[in-house]
């Protein structure tokens, strides 16, 4: 599977993370995998009371502190971050307004969906304690539980999201870096 990394790769490949300057550690699906809200739900000890989620194919180029502070302003279990896409980049699954989320789906959506996922949220522990920790558990069906409950936060990014998981995205994406290094100053004088 060349450019796919299996998980005994990237173990080997990052180890603990100490050459990084971050620990890491590992928490694998076992026999079946469990999407993205059941490895959540498994790896919750090792999570803290509340934490970030982030979709591992995109880069967001964001102010994440600003998102923890919404956060914890709202009150509530969980928040998502929301961009308005209108189509554009991929498909609007999230009916954003005045501040709220009033609905998500990624599989029915309506004309009303002007609003894409961000694919960054933060999210307390106890939010999916209630799930069984071996459960095969999309993600959006947390934050649709969430959203039921009147527990699912909404804050609004204004840049755009790339993402690398397709050959067009990455090259969308090195284009985007490149485009910035070239816009900042970033040769170094020489001495004369």
């Amino acid at each position: 599977m060349p450019g796919i990394l299996g998980r005994e790769q990237v173990q080997s490949s990052l180890g603990d993370g100490k050459q990084f300057g971050v620990e890491l550690k590992y928490v694998f699906d076992g026999r079946h995998p469990l999407g993205t809200g059941g490895a959540l739900r498994r790896a919750l000890p090792l999570l803290g009371e509340s934490f970030l989620v982030l979709y591992g194919d995109s880069y967001l180029d964001c102010d994440y502190q600003e998102v923890i502070r919404a956060f914890r302003a709202s009150g509530k279990q969980a928040l998502m971050t929301v961009f308005r896409n209108a189509g554009q980049w991929d498909n609007s699954n999230v009916s954003f307004q005045n501040g709220r989320i009033q609905r998500y789906d990624k599989r029915s959506r309506t004309s009303d969906m002007e609003y894409i996922d961000y694919g960054l949220g933060v999210l307390q522990s106890w939010a999916i304690k209630e799930y069984p920790p071996d459960k095969s558990l999309d993600l959006a069906e947390i934050y649709q539980d969430l959203l039921a409950k009147d527990e699912l936060a909404g804050f609004e990014v204004k840049q755009r999201f790339y993402e690398i998981g397709s050959l067009a995205g990455l090259d969308e994406t090195r284009r985007f870096f490149k485009e910035r290094c070239e816009g900042n100053d970033l040769h170094t004088a020489s001495p004369e």
